[in-house]
């Protein structure tokens, strides 16, 4: 669960808690990487933001992204392999792409309903990592960087949805001015570890909940347009 920055931490209670289900694609060989995971999730929540199933009224995903962004972005990080990860596939969903790193983002549901089909998935225990010689990928116009936050230790899933927070808040909160080059050039997104790097007015900033492995209030990434 995450805020913007400028949310006050008292926040209002939830009749019925609802959540966005992430679903990461971790094969014992070969695992893929912590950071294409990280990118792949926030690609795959922004898909799921600007599919015409959410944008039209009536769409296959209107209804609950609606209900779902009128509370609390909640997101979980599940993961899958073999017969379960293909499963998975019979639910609507949008899918997302980094490296060896596949992510689906499904439709919200209330916290408690989670649908049959995902809700045997692992949601704990998601740690993964880089290779020693990963190199920084460079800015670019119209790519979104995600900067976690150094000194926030986070499991994989943690920072996957995370990283689908900042990139949620960047789509709605940012200027369209640049948002709309991002849609055109792909959603395109880097993911790196550093303090951030623009202007409090250029980026957004996902502050935690605190319900899980960091304290409430953390700040736990950043996001801009640094190209």
């Amino acid at each position: 669960m995450a805020q913007p920055e400028n949310t006050p931490w008292t926040l209002p209670g939830e009749d019925e808690p609802w959540s966005l289900s992430l679903v990461a694609r971790v094969e014992r060989d070969p695992a893929p990487a912590h950071t294409d995971v990280l990118v792949a999730a926030a690609r795959a929540v922004v898909l799921l933001l600007t599919d015409e199933r959410t944008t039209v009224p009536g769409g296959e995903f209107h209804d609950a992204v609606a209900a779902w962004r009128g509370q609390r972005i909640r997101k979980i990080t599940r993961r899958a392999r073999g017969v379960r990860w293909e499963r998975t596939a019979q639910l609507p969903h949008v899918e997302a792409r980094s490296g060896d790193a596949v992510v689906r983002a499904f439709a919200p549901h209330p916290r408690d309903d989670v649908p049959p089909l995902l809700a045997p998935l692992q949601v704990g225990g998601l740690d993964l990592t880089d290779p020693d010689d990963s190199p920084t990928p460079p800015t670019a116009p119209g790519l979104l960087t995600i900067r976690l936050h150094p000194g926030v230790r986070m499991s994989t899933g943690k920072a996957a949805a995370q990283v689908g927070h900042a990139a949620q808040l960047a789509w709605e909160l940012l200027p369209a001015a640049l948002t709309a080059p991002w849609a055109l050039g792909g959603l395109g997104v880097r993911v790196l570890t550093g303090a951030p790097v623009l202007g409090a007015g250029e980026r957004v900033d996902v502050r935690d909940g605190g319900f899980t492995e960091v304290p409430p209030g953390t700040v736990t990434a950043s996001a801009g347009f640094e190209g």
